[in-house]
């Protein structure tokens, strides 16, 4: 009999040490998010909702809607065995909800025995407003005329509030800004090196519900035909440059194959990194008119120029001069040519010491090859500022400035935007 009490006991003890252990390990609700979080939806927009419990895990999961007396489910899952973490994803197509207010309740809960075996729960509960109407564009402006390799401004109405919009070239996005009309203007870019049957821009608006509507516009767009060089890479060109890069590839020790990797690889990493500075662009349109060119400076290489590498008769790389060499005395200074903002000083791989300005509206300039930088990042600048000075620095092989003109990431034809009356035709004239 006392061996049969002592093990009674034994096993209430041990119930209460389990029972112990779940309430004081698993006493926390799991953590829930339902996205996107929006005062507005439409029926096709895609939610998902993400839940974790580090203790227990999840065992249950319920997504349902509430529009009047009717509830309706989405989702009512049970997680066998619990994971401590799970993700679901859905749409209210199938949820027969009608435009106007409705509620979107989840309910998760985990496997702990705590609350008497029902475990710790987490709701949410978010009014929202249904609204599967597009939005309406109407386009103002006329004469959309663009070349390869160019930019243009266009001009539209949108009948309600929208999230984004602006135009989509392929995979490109081009925003547009709205105007003190109420209005909206986006200037969009013919990439040069997008196929001519590929170009092919459509406008685009997204509302607050995630309703989207595309619509195709009068463009006249041109061909570009762009020259094609071939430059020899000569030994004292490659002694003089390369040692600005030994950091960067150490394990490189010929300085051929060096030379082809930062022509090739730099390049691309800079490319890339002008679309981190278009991020920084202002929503304002920070400059005016026609844009300053080097002062007494004559060219010396073109925008889309295609270029052939060549090391002792051996053809080593080929790519893209993307903007315009401008060559005046050595050590000359380099005028902002628009007014701006600085979001970009330093060492910038193949450009060398450059300087970047932002004119707002994702518009931007490049300034490389510098030999002094006098301005630094935030600063406020008005055209014909003083930036730096010209020199050699990077890739180049003697002292000039190259000047680029930067839309949304992508280079474009600089020689447009020195023309005032290209720029009051194709996008100034426009907005107004």
């Amino acid at each position: 009999m006392g061996k049969f009490i002592s093990f009674l006991l034994l096993i209430i003890l041990a119930g209460a040490g389990v029972g112990a252990y779940y309430f004081t390990r698993d006493m926390a609700a799991p953590v829930v998010e339902l996205t996107p979080d929006r005062p507005a939806t439409g029926s096709k927009r895609e939610f998902s909702v993400t839940a974790k419990d580090d203790g227990s895990g999840v065992r249950t999961l319920k997504v349902s809607v509430l529009q009047g007396q009717k509830e309706t489910t989405i989702i009512q899952k049970t997680y066998e065995p619990a994971p401590k973490s799970i993700q679901e994803k859905f749409t209210l197509e199938q949820a027969g909800l009608r435009e106007g207010q409705f509620d979107i309740v989840v309910v998760v809960s985990d496997k702990s025995v705590f609350n008497f075996g029902a475990g710790n729960t987490t709701r949410i509960n978010r009014t929202m407003n249904l609204d599967n109407r597009a939005p309406v564009i109407n386009v103002l402006s006329q004469a959309h005329i663009i070349k390869q390799g160019g930019a243009c401004g266009v001009v539209y109405q949108v009948n309600k509030d929208v999230e984004r919009s602006g135009v989509m070239v392929g995979d490109l996005f081009f925003p547009g800004y709205k105007l003190d009309s109420g209005n909206y203007a986006c200037i969009f870019v013919f990439p040069w090196n997008m196929d001519f049957a590929r170009f092919q821009p459509r406008l685009f608006a997204e509302d607050s519900a995630g309703n989207e509507r595309s619509i195709s516009f009068r463009v006249q767009a041109r061909a570009t035909k762009f020259k094609h060089d071939n430059l020899n890479v000569g030994d004292e060109f490659l002694q003089a440059k390369m040692p600005q890069f030994e950091n960067i590839y150490p394990e490189i020790k010929d300085p051929v194959a060096l030379y082809v990797k930062v022509n090739r690889d730099v390049r691309r990493e800079n490319v890339a990194k002008l679309f981190e500075f278009a991020a920084k662009t202002s929503p304002k349109m920070l400059w005016e008119g026609a844009f300053l060119r080097l002062p007494n400076a004559a060219p010396r290489a073109g925008f889309g120029d295609g270029r052939s590498y060549f090391y002792k008769n051996q053809k080593i790389d080929e790519e893209t001069h993307l903007g315009v060499d401008l060559a005046s005395l050595e050590n000359a200074q380099v005028p902002a040519s628009n007014s701006g903002r600085v979001v970009f000083t330093g060492f910038f791989g193949i450009y060398g010491n450059a300087v970047v300005v932002d004119h707002g509206w994702g518009l931007q300039t490049i300034y490389s090859h510098l030999s002094q930088i006098r301005v630094k990042e935030g600063d406020e600048v008005r055209k014909g500022d003083i930036l730096g000075n010209t020199g050699a620095t990077g890739l180049a092989a003697g002292d000039h400035l190259h000047f680029g003109i930067i839309l949304h990431g992508i280079e474009v034809q600089p020689i447009e935007w020195w023309d005032p009356h290209w720029i009051k035709d194709n996008i100034t004239g426009k907005f107004q």
